[in-house]
């Protein structure tokens, strides 16, 4: 697992150079300088292709050569760097988490940051069955459940949500796509066996109409809330989901929508703004937050 989450710094680590190199790109002698400082080692050429693969591979950033110059460069490098993706996303966060493990002594005392969940160990080797498709077998245990339980799932892919990591894959015991969190996995296991990645796979079209990390078990419905002052421009700021669009907005209050499949995590989200969110419709769904308003004053009463 250590030599998986190495290899994919360094990785991490080539791409950004390109990013900000640009479209000057980098000669491999200007390369193997900057990986001597950064790794004490020297840089092979055939450890460069090597790692030119993976990128490709893992990324799906080309790295290619301007054989008039012997100068090689990511094409487009400032989109790579810009564009609001999962690859973005990723290399920022690497980025952020190396920094602050070398700032730690430095900077004590002034950087705070939330802590997540124990299972990010599990997401380098995960990544790893995901690249070669192998199946893995982990011990999970559900919230409630007295012992866990052994589950073979094919590791279709892995998604962020709330501070938590997860698991999206098919699980053979169920025989259905399911999501598993990743700090309720007791053990992981990457499998010699291999699956059939379904072609159409994408994990965003899977969870496009879902709120939070749940798989939609409902067709999605147009949703209308209203919010107040201040949380109006807090959820302007920080949509509560990718489809959300303003309707109106009075200088009072703003109204937005969102399609989503209702569940549980929707109506946590709408509890956590208070008075400041007044769901419209639809009927049913606006009933259902009145009662869980009115649970809450009895509760309290």
């Amino acid at each position: 697992m250590i030599m998986v989450t190495e290899l994919l710094g360094k990785y991490i680590w080539l791409v950004q150079k390109f990013i900000t190199a640009g479209d000057r790109g980098l000669s491999l002698e200007e390369l193997g300088t900057a990986w001597e400082r950064k790794f004490g080692t020297s840089y092979a050429r055939r450890t460069f292709n090597n790692h030119r693969e993976a990128v490709s591979e893992v990324f799906g950033i080309d790295i290619e050569c301007d054989r008039g110059t012997n100068r090689y460069f990511v094409r487009n490098s400032g989109d790579i760097a810009d564009r609001e993706t999962g690859i973005s996303w990723l290399i920022d966060t690497f980025t952020v988490n190396n920094m602050l493990v070398l700032s730690k002594e430095r900077l004590a005392g002034r950087i705070s940051v939330e802590e997540v969940p124990s299972g990010k160990k599990y997401l380098a080797p995960l990544m790893s069955a995901m690249q070669e498709n192998n199946k893995v077998e982990i011990l999970y245990r559900k919230y409630g459940a007295e012992m866990p339980d052994i589950r073979n799932v094919h590791p279709y892919g892995i998604k962020e949500s709330g501070q938590r990591w997860y698991l999206v894959g098919w699980a053979e015991e169920r025989d259905s796509c399911r999501v598993y969190a990743l700090d309720r996995i007791e053990s992981l296991k990457v499998l010699p066996d291999t699956f059939k990645m379904p072609q159409d796979f994408d994990i965003d079209t899977l969870f496009a109409t879902s709120f939070g990390s749940y798989l939609p078990d409902s067709p999605a419905r147009r949703i209308v809330f209203r919010a107040f002052g201040k949380e109006a421009s807090y959820i302007r700021d920080l949509p509560l989901h990718h489809t959300q669009t303003v309707l109106e907005t009075d200088g009072i209050s703003t109204t937005f929508s969102i399609f989503v499949s209702p569940n549980r995590s929707l109506y946590l989200e709408f509890l956590r703004h208070g008075a400041g969110i007044e769901v419209l419709s639809p009927a049913d769904l606006r009933e259902n937050m009145k009662s869980l308003t009115e649970e809450m004053y009895h509760l309290y009463g």
